[in-house]
């Protein structure tokens, strides 16, 4: 049988951002959830090893996840496994609705849901990722020195994150399966001048090989000729796309060209008393660093929202 459960604020979804955003708002006693339908710790938990992170200089993304719970829990954070499927607004309350038929009601949600990136699905993606497969150049790059690496993609951020890669990798190959690329023509003519790029047109990549759980080769198809071969490497990054989580909100909530909710600069959407952070935001980067700050933001944020609320209600008594 479903339930009405109350909290003060809801967080929805439990990465860096949510984890963070929670434990600031539990840390000003008010009671708050946390709403994660898989681990704790989101798309970092899934992340072979984490460099990047301030004051970590090598911990795994499943060590860095756990840390980042715990801590919440610790100032009294509830983290709950369950799958919200839809958030809206009924008058002073924000409710988020489960899978499970429960519905979570608060003063305030912060949706902390991020996104994911568009996969190949080709055989040894998965069995490789985190060891040789990735999908942020930023993240891993410099766990491949001295590396062939292969990039798949045309757009802006192909083209971007293979020129970010000729720092670490002897070189790099952007293989596209068009016969041109879509990045900006700015973007392109930087990545033509790279001595260290070179590109590989009309091609797909249909397998990634490898023996004792590195990659060794990927094999590649020719789109127009039929050709196939393989190309030896010691890494690949996918940026075929990403895709957000921001379809939950049942009102209209203002969003970018790509998707992601739009905010203010207090993670404030467009309907009053919901908050966004991390990867599910309209920003320039995606990385732990800056989900954490916005998580931050959105929990002051949503404090200062429910003191006004609870101002206007002493007002009225």
């Amino acid at each position: 049988m479903s339930q009405i459960k109350d909290y003060e604020v809801i967080v929805v979804g439990g990465g860096p951002g949510g984890l963070c955003a929670g434990m600031y708002s539990a840390r000003a006693r008010r009671k708050t959830v946390c709403l994660e339908k898989f681990l704790p710790g989101g798309q970092i938990a899934l992340t072979g090893e984490v460099e990047d992170y301030l004051g970590f200089e090598h911990i795994s993304g499943a060590e860095l996840g756990q840390k980042f719970t715990d801590h919440a829990k610790k100032f009294g954070l509830e983290v709950e496994m369950e799958e919200v499927v839809e958030v809206y607004t009924d008058g002073d309350h924000r409710i988020a609705r489960c899978a499970s038929g429960d519905l979570y009601r608060a003063k305030a949600i912060i949706l902390s849901t991020g996104g994911s990136p568009v996969k190949l699905g080709i055989p040894g993606e998965q069995e490789y990722g985190g060891r040789g497969v990735s999908y942020c150049a930023i993240c891993d790059g410099a766990f491949f020195r001295d590396k062939v690496i292969a990039v798949v993609g045309g757009g802006d951020a192909a083209v971007e994150e293979g020129a970010y890669l000729t720092k670490y990798g002897s070189k790099v190959y952007i293989i596209h399966r068009r016969d041109e690329l879509r990045a900006q023509k700015i973007i392109q003519q930087r990545a033509f001048a790279n001595p260290k790029i070179e590109f590989i047109f009309d091609t797909t990549v249909e397998t990634v090989n490898g023996d004792g759980g590195v990659i060794k080769n990927l094999s590649l198809k020719n789109l127009k000729t039929g050709a196939k071969w393989t190309l030896d490497v010691g890494a690949l990054f996918i940026y075929v796309g990403f895709r957000p989580n921001s379809n939950l909100v049942r009102e209209p909530l203002k969003k970018d060209e790509g998707g992601y909710i739009v905010t203010n600069d207090r993670m404030e959407t467009s309907v009053p008393g919901i908050f966004a952070c991390g990867d599910v935001r309209s920003q320039l980067v995606r990385q732990v660093t800056n989900a954490v700050g916005d998580g931050t933001t959105a929990a002051v944020a949503a404090e200062k929202y429910i003191e006004a609320l609870e101002d206007r209600h002493a007002q009225r008594v």
